[in-house]
């Protein structure tokens, strides 16, 4: 599995709103925000039907540690 990365540009207190979400929840900005896009892309495709890949919503995909 490719692990591509992604910039976004975002303000400053929402950053910071984010990552008092993400410290409260016990994760790092970026794990929260691919906890995020699964729960969109489940809603999507629950509304929709599923979209054509191999990796699931449901599945924690995390990039191992080299």
């Amino acid at each position: 599995m490719a692990v591509k990365s992604v910039s976004i540009r975002i303000e400053e207190e929402m950053l910071k709103k984010l990552a008092y979400i993400a410290d409260y929840e016990g994760r790092s900005v970026n794990s929260h925000i691919l906890v995020l896009v699964r729960n969109a892309i489940k809603e999507f495709e629950n509304e929709n039907g599923s979209i054509e890949g191999d990796i699931r919503p449901d599945k924690n995909v995390k990039p191992s540690r080299r």
